[in-house]
């Protein structure tokens, strides 16, 4: 089984990057999604390195709908097993005085997919 890893990530020019690696026997494209609020953001591109087998440098541009003003957190998701690879918070409005808003966005948006495959899973096992 393939391990899918997020190396580095940044956001320049409204974009958001990454590099992903992907180790072990089954050396494949991996499959992301970036959420926001359960919304899957559109435009991500997944591209192989051709100098590096097994890494990957993904690519999504972050609409200008999402940047309102308070704390904005976007999962980076594997797709095939809908687990949380990493995550990325922006902040836009007055100066917060406590990061710990960041955290509890997180926590939420953790939590609602958490709800979301514990209702899949009891619709599949009834």
């Amino acid at each position: 089984m393939a391990e899918l890893t997020l190396t580095r990530t940044r956001i320049k020019d409204g974009i958001w990057q990454g590099e992903l690696r992907v180790t072990g026997d089954d050396n494949h494209q991996p499959k992301i999604e970036i959420l926001h609020l359960n919304e899957s953001l559109g435009g991500l591109e997944v591209v192989e390195d051709s100098d590096n087998p097994g890494h990957f440098v993904a690519r999504a541009p972050i609409p200008a709908h999402y940047l309102t003003d308070g704390v904005q957190t976007f999962l980076v998701m594997d797709a095939s097993t809908n687990t949380r690879i990493d995550a990325f918070t922006i902040i836009t409005g007055q100066l917060m005085d406590d990061d710990i808003r960041a955290e509890l966005d997180l926590l939420r948006a953790e939590l609602d997919m958490l709800k979301r495959a514990f209702r899949r899973h009891c619709v599949e096992t009834t």
